[in-house]
């Protein structure tokens, strides 16, 4: 049985940490409310693709992705350094996960077709 691998596991505690991060010491009104979905890291470890979910449209969450790949993102590459035991801390990129919308639409539709076959069973 193979075990985790390193860069999954330190995925993994990035993801603990920049929810922490997120939720507790970032006060930016503009952020709404932010779910760290997943962070992959690459095998060097030197970056990290966070993917995060939020509510509101798809442009208020495009803009909230502008604003944790600025500054914000150096600010939490920091914080990760003083918390984690890392030599290095990779740097992160925050990526809009559209995953769930996509499971949202194709639900709607799915439901819409067997509405549309019960209705019309001679379809």
């Amino acid at each position: 049985m193979k075990e985790f691998a390193r860069t999954d596991r330190i995925g993994s505690e990035l993801q603990r940490e920049l929810a922490d991060l997120l939720r507790e010491d970032v006060k930016d009104p503009r952020l709404g409310l932010i779910t760290v979905q997943a962070v992959r890291v690459t095998r060097d470890l030197a970056h990290a693709k966070v993917f995060f979910t939020c509510f509101g449209t798809a442009e208020e969450a495009h803009q909230r992705e502008g604003l944790l790949n600025g500054k914000l993102a150096g600010f939490l590459r920091h914080e990760l350094g003083t918390r984690m035991a890392l030599r290095t801390v990779p740097e992160l990129h925050f990526v809009y996960d559209e995953s769930i919308e996509a499971g949202e639409r194709l639900s709607a539709l799915i439901d819409r077709a067997v509405e549309s076959e019960r209705s019309d069973p001679e379809s």
